[in-house]
């Protein structure tokens, strides 16, 4: 598996279309948002298969995480939590960025506190999905 930053928006976004889209039922007008030329995109590969994608935003001292998707077929391979490192250590190589911030679905909050986040904030819905926002501060 290969972790690696992206230009290939084209390919993160019919993996985002494959589990949002597709799958989850988002809207296509609440999914491609018109934000994704000034992020940063990481794209996962397997055996040169792109399998994953996640999209980075640094904005101020904290970064955020979001768009994170794996292919049904490689959820529970240990892909997604490595997604999440590489977005870590990205957003940690970024000048002045001391935490990182993500809107997790409600039921994915397990993962992403085995990962280091904290909830922090009520519930909410982000296209029709219950969220909460989750926080993780780098340590100096």
């Amino acid at each position: 598996m290969q972790i690696a930053l992206t230009d290939d928006l084209d390919t993160c976004l019919a993996l985002r279309r494959a589990v949002f889209i597709d799958e989850q039922g988002v809207s296509e007008a609440e999914e491609i948002d018109g934000r994704d030329p000034e992020a940063l995109h990481l794209l996962a590969t397997l055996d040169g298969r792109p399998v994953g994608t996640a999209r980075l935003f640094a904005a101020g001292d904290t970064g955020k995480i979001g768009r994170v998707c794996v292919l049904a077929d490689q959820r529970g391979t240990g892909l997604g939590a490595a997604l999440i490192r590489a977005a870590l250590q990205v957003l940690r190589d970024q000048p002045g960025v001391t935490a990182a911030k993500l809107g997790a679905q409600t039921h994915a909050m397990g993962f992403y506190e085995k990962l280091g986040f904290t909830a922090f904030g009520p519930e909410y819905l982000d296209a029709g999905i219950p969220h909460r926002d989750m926080i993780l501060r780098f340590s100096e």
